[in-house]
């Protein structure tokens, strides 16, 4: 008997944006619940270290400043009305996690202290030491425990349920712990499960970020935008990819290269190290290609800055690196390389978290929301700056919330019947009844990550894009034969490991398409045969829809501007 469940909102992810979605929705009145396949405080949201951006009138600063840099950083692909959203929603939202218990860091006056960060020449960056993103995710929880929120932890989703009428009704998914199946209904859902960082080896990202929202949402009829758009942050730990927060440079480390010459002065001679993340990435791996790196890595130098100030505002990564590498922060500096670490493009929403076209209308799915960074508004264009991410959480998971539970108090209970999950089981039986083959789920994952980080990393081209192209199809072709070799359903990780792989080829897949189309340089879409930006042509979006044979359909939108006509980006 199938087991089947019932809400107003669900929401899909635990981490910033799931949780402030779904508190927005419960304080709507909505009756809400999360299905995340890890404990919350486990969500990648976790890993964010450096801080979060607000321009705050009290301090001399201009919401107008931080949108105008926002969309300089993105280099002017991304959407000024929501940028300007954000720039302005920026301050009421510190406050109000202030007040439900984050404990910024504060300076010698008290008042909530600052730290400048990459392509902004003021410092609004609030943070909590460099673990600020934790700090903020379990506040977080501990508000989702107080409104009793129910969560649904440690349940994998497979798919989206649409009604008769096509209208969103729910995700269908199983409890890792026990592999029972659940049809969990519910008249709006919002996706707010990450990343997929892993498409990419390696990556800054946990192992969970395996793009399960995207490719949902992407198989169920609505679009994906700007994927090619891919973030490599600069600072990564050398043949680990653990993230070094952009805070080491905001408190002014050091760039060096074999010579021990601060390089970025050639690249960006004002901003310098805290050019934008995509202009660092590429001077960096230009001096690495060139051959000034070392031992094909440049270095991070914070010797300089003393060890009081590492340990209070950078003790996590000085930790981190004495672990991982053995080194110490106050006396050598770190081995570091450009690593992929941010997915710019996503599911296509409007700035309330919708799953709108192009024609400002329901894109295939009625009643499907998203936020953070599964979502694309455009907010941060071809590239995001640093500590806008989880302003981007809070922000658009809020108000992806208040809609959705605004939206579900205006339709009826969507009629799905318990049979929808028994198509989900037997594929899930086919697929554990494959015959045994000299494949496995863990090489075609790691051809696939390492075919990405080769060919739509810091630079791409065409012959490298098509090679990484016909490496996907076959990766496809072994991934619809290759067994998943434990045939039980009690926490199946192998299983899950196969369920995220096909999710994760599909986003690779749009990836190379989107990139294919789009032939200019733009942000972080550096192609090594189109040098320079293409404002006549290519000021617009790529929209994908995936079709019932498996390609794409392709829709283009143009951006939209507010203020800030291009220009050529100087840092």
């Amino acid at each position: 008997m199938t087991t089947s469940y019932e809400y107003d909102v669900l929401v899909m992810g635990a981490g910033l944006a799931g949780m402030r979605a779904a508190l927005a929705a419960h304080e709507a009145g909505a009756r809400v619940a999360i299905m995340t396949k890890v404990h919350p405080v486990r969500s990648h949201s976790n890993a964010a270290q450096g801080g979060i951006n607000a321009a705050m009138m009290d301090r001399g600063d201009d919401w107008e400043e931080h949108a105008f840099e926002t969309v300089k950083g993105s280099d002017y692909l991304a959407d000024q009305d929501a940028v300007e959203i954000l720039a302005q929603e920026a301050g009421r939202e510190i406050l109000t996690l202030e007040h439900m218990g984050v404990i910024f860091n504060r300076n010698e006056e008290g008042r909530l202290g600052t730290r400048r960060f990459g392509g902004q020449k003021r410092a609004r960056t609030f943070f909590v030491s460099d673990f600020t993103g934790q700090a903020m995710l379990h506040v977080l929880f501990e508000q989702l425990m107080k409104a009793r929120v129910p969560v649904f932890e440690e349940w994998f989703v497979t798919s989206l349920v649409k009604d008769t009428d096509g209208r969103c009704a729910g995700l269908i998914g199983f409890e890792i712990r026990t592999g029972q199946f659940a049809l969990v209904k519910a008249k709006a859902v919002i996706i707010a499960s990450g990343g997929l960082g892993r498409v990419f080896e390696p990556s800054t990202n946990a192992l969970i970020c395996t793009g399960d929202g995207m490719a949902i949402a992407y198989r169920a009829g609505a679009p994906l935008m700007d994927m090619e758009m891919v973030q490599y942050h600069p600072t990564t730990l050398k043949e680990k990819g653990l993230l070094i927060t952009e805070a080491a440079r905001g408190e002014s480390a050091y760039l060096l290269n074999c010579d021990g010459e601060r390089f970025m002065k050639r690249y960006a001679p004002n901003m310098m190290e805290l050019a934008s993340r995509d202009v660092v990435s590429r001077a960096e791996q230009t001096e690495i290609n060139e051959g000034r790196g070392v031992d094909g890595c440049v270095l991070l130098d914070c010797r300089h800055l003393g060890r009081r100030l590492i340990h209070e505002r950078l003790r996590q990564i000085s930790e981190e690196v004495h672990s991982f590498a053995g080194i110490d922060l106050t006396k050598e500096p770190i081995p570091i390389q450009p690593g992929m670490h941010y997915q710019m493009g996503g599911i296509k929403t409007d700035v309330d978290g919708r799953c709108w076209d192009v024609h400002g209308a329901w894109a295939g799915v009625p009643g499907l929301f998203a936020a953070g960074e599964t979502a694309c508004l455009s907010l941060h264009g071809g590239n995001r700056l640093g500590a806008n991410s989880l302003l981007d959480t809070v922000v658009f998971g809020r108000r992806a919330g208040r809609c959705a539970a605004d939206y579900a108090r205006e339709v009826p209970t969507p009629h799905v019947p318990d049979s929808t999950v028994g198509m989900e089981q037997q594929a899930i039986s086919a697929l554990l009844s494959r015959h045994a083959n000299r494949d496995s789920i863990a090489a075609i994952r790691q051809e696939m990550g390492v075919a990405m980080h080769s060919h739509l990393g810091v630079f791409r081209d065409q012959e490298g894009m098509m090679t990484a192209k016909g490496t996907l199809e076959a990766l496809r072709d072994r991934y619809s034969r290759v067994s998943v070799q434990d045939k039980g359903r009690v926490f199946n990780t192998s299983l899950i490991r196969a369920l995220e792989l096909g999710f994760m080829l599909d986003c690779a897949e749009t990836i190379v398409y989107s990139a294919l189309l789009r032939r200019e340089s733009r942000g972080a879409h550096f192609r090594t045969d189109y040098l320079h930006r293409d404002d006549v042509e290519w000021l617009k979006h790529i929209l994908l829809y995936r079709q019932p044979d498996g390609s794409s359909r392709v829709e283009y939108l143009p951006v939209r501007l507010t203020r800030w006509e291009p220009k050529v980006r100087i840092y």
